[in-house]
């Protein structure tokens, strides 16, 4: 988003637009990709945003939070409330900006606030510095976030200061069970946590109950916080999950244990190194402990960054009886939808509205072995 507010009666119309050019990137695969209707998942209009960051604006005489037109850095757009964000950060904005405009210590060389919030309430904020933090600001900083009940964290050069904490604790509702996940400051988290329950929910619809399958075990690449890994552990015997991200391993762990779920086992590898080590190309340190011989896998989920998966993994899944594929990029998954339906089944499509008001698309397929 580049501007505060956003018109909620475009919504549904930006919706079906977006919906129409998905649908016709799934035409332009041919008969394969006609496997029923694409399933929707609108996003609520306004303050769905999680977590928002802002760059501060400073002039002769104020102090403002700026976002930007792309391309023209020196041209801020003054923020008053931020309409897409969740209700917690409009509640926040204002008077943390008066309590940071009141405290030198506090707007001295401040450049940049990053807001992470709950559906809870809960809510760390960071603040980014062009100088080193000293005692005045800390003393100002403890004072802010007891003031306003919130966790703040301070960053400058090689210079991190916590206040509080720096992480939050998210409460998501999938399926009729509640799950609570650790979400830690810099690190990735679903921004859109409606969206993110419905994503949950369609991929625990599309698996079942497969414990009694004559695969029952789950392979997971790219699970982050254990978001995806969570809810589904319940449908399966065993689940095998690989993050490379040491910051995401450690909230998974936390998060399983915070959730009761003893079935699952995280590995930190690539998808690549994970490749390799099925496929006996080499022994990983990692998994000295995991006898991958234990485990059969019938299903594979793949949730990949915006480039999509390497050829090794595109490999590598095609073995898998089902795959759940997680894109956030449809040219990429398009891309690779080219090679797997040499192997594969579209049996089931759905479209996430992560991020309204944009061209931003989320998709999840369900694949099945031909």
């Amino acid at each position: 988003m580049a501007l505060e507010t956003v018109v909620v009666e475009h919504y549904p119309q930006q919706l079906a637009d977006k919906t129409a050019k998905l649908k016709q990137r799934f035409a332009d695969l041919g008969d394969w990709a006609d496997s029923g209707d694409l399933a929707v998942f609108e996003s609520a209009p306004e303050h769905y945003r999680m977590r928002a960051e802002f760059r501060l604006w400073h002039t002769d005489d104020d102090l403002f939070y700026a976002m930007f037109p792309k391309g023209q850095k020196f041209n801020p757009i003054r923020i008053e409330q931020f309409q897409p964000g969740s209700a917690r950060i409009n509640e926040l904005m204002q008077p943390l900006l008066a309590s940071i405009k009141a405290e030198p210590a506090l707007s001295s060389r401040l450049f940049q606030m990053d807001f992470l919030t709950s559906q809870t309430g809960e809510a760390v904020v960071s603040m980014l510095y062009h100088r080193q933090l000293d005692e005045a600001w800390e003393i100002a900083a403890n004072k802010l976030a007891t003031d306003l009940n919130i966790k703040l964290m301070g960053r400058a050069r090689k210079q991190k200061i916590v206040i509080g904490g720096d992480s939050i604790m998210e409460t998501l509702q999938v399926a009729g069970q509640t799950y609570r996940y650790q979400q830690v400051e810099n690190a990735f988290t679903q921004p859109n946590a409606g969206i993110n329950e419905h994503m949950l929910a369609w991929a625990c619809a599309q698996v079942g109950d497969s414990k009694d399958s004559e695969k029952p075990d789950l392979l997971e690449l790219y699970c982050g916080n254990g978001n995806f890994t969570i809810p589904l552990a319940a449908n399966f015997r065993k689940v095998m999950a690989t993050e490379i991200a040491k910051s995401s391993v450690h909230s998974a762990q936390f998060n399983l244990h915070t959730n009761g779920i003893d079935n699952v086992v995280i590995a930190r590898l690539s998808s690549e190194d994970m490749t390799e080590a099925l496929n006996g190309v080499r022994e990983f340190r990692r998994l000295k402990d995991i006898n991958l011989a234990q485990y059969q896998f019938g299903t594979v989920l793949v949730d990949p960054p915006r480039a999509g998966l390497d050829q090794g993994t595109l490999d590598l899944i095609q073995r898998f009886d089902r795959i759940i594929y997680i894109s956030c990029n449809p040219e990429t998954l398009m891309d690779n939808l080219q090679q797997l339906k040499q192997t594969h089944q579209l049996q089931a499509k759905a479209m996430f509205d992560q991020f309204p008001y944009t061209d931003h698309v989320e998709t999840g397929v369900l694949l099945t072995r031909i």
